[in-house]
């Protein structure tokens, strides 16, 4: 796996407008991690005015860690997006999170259907309890009372961001990687699609991969968290994002015709549902 996280802003709306608000900036996680995640990301902001960011999430699971105005340090396990994430930002706040390779985050909960986290957000305590501690004469189990806010206020806390990662590092091999063949198949076929803008049918990647269809869709569902079909419309979407920010003058019904779309309305109908605008009105603001 690359030692270096990608550079691409890919899913993000209005990346330009994002990137002068706050200090954004990715990691590579430790060695041992690298299979299963695509990058940690550190988002620093202090705003006189608050901002809304918005994204079209990759399918990704991402575990992120939060101190925001007026509340206590969290974490969360957040599972894939299935429309267009928006956040408010305001004020001064952090956060830290994991994105993990579709398919990888199940090597880290291994009894969890990644499909039941899907357009979730649940705290990490949920997902990996804290260590129970039982007194000498005591029948039930004894816990924090607000379980990952140890963890979160040691991800949060240092203004060192390299400290940071060492603390993100620290958390998730204390829960895995557990070596999985389905989940390396799942990561590999995910990334199959993504790189491979020919493959536009659920039916030519089962047949790739040596599947039925229907075994192919269970797979995602119990590894990615959402479908082969939605993954494939998913990473189309991010390249028509892409290209209505980085290109003067689209070619939409060329783009649509490489995307793998029956027509140039097709391609409009996805991308003004997933984003809330038609590509050409997003491409004009």
């Amino acid at each position: 796996m690359p030692a270096d996280p990608r550079r691409d802003t890919r899913g993000i709306v209005d990346a330009s407008g994002l990137l002068t608000r706050v200090r954004f900036r990715r990691h590579a996680p430790a060695e041992p991690l690298r299979p299963y995640l695509e990058h940690y990301w550190l988002i620093d902001w202090d705003l006189t005015e608050p901002y809304v960011s918005h994204v079209v999430p990759h399918p990704s699971v991402n575990v992120v860690f939060q101190r925001l105005p007026g509340q206590p340090p969290f974490g969360e396990v957040a599972g894939v997006v299935l429309g267009l994430f928006r956040k408010e930002l305001r004020g001064r706040g952090r956060v830290c999170g994991a994105q993990f390779r579709p398919g990888g985050f199940r090597t880290f909960a291994p009894g969890l259907a990644v499909a039941e986290l899907t357009g979730r957000q649940v705290p990490v305590g949920d997902v990996w309890p804290p260590p129970v501690t039982r007194g000498k004469h005591e029948a039930s189990p004894v816990s924090e009372a607000k379980p990952g806010a140890g963890t979160a206020e040691a991800v949060l806390g240092p203004d060192d961001e390299h400290a940071r990662v060492a603390a993100l590092d620290t958390f998730l091999l204390r829960h895995g990687p557990a070596p999985d063949p389905q989940a390396d198949l799942a990561m590999e076929l995910a990334a199959r699609v993504r790189a491979d803008r020919t493959l536009r049918r659920v039916g030519d990647l089962a047949r790739q991969a040596g599947l039925s269809v229907r075994s192919l869709q269970r797979l995602f569902s119990a590894y990615v968290g959402v479908s082969p079909k939605w993954v494939i419309l998913r990473y189309r979407i991010h390249e028509a994002l892409e290209r209505a920010e980085s290109t003067a003058g689209v070619d939409w019904a060329a783009l649509a015709a490489s995307l793998g779309y029956a027509d140039q309305a097709h391609l409009v109908r996805d991308f003004t549902a997933t984003v809330g605008v038609p590509p050409t009105a997003y491409a004009a603001a």
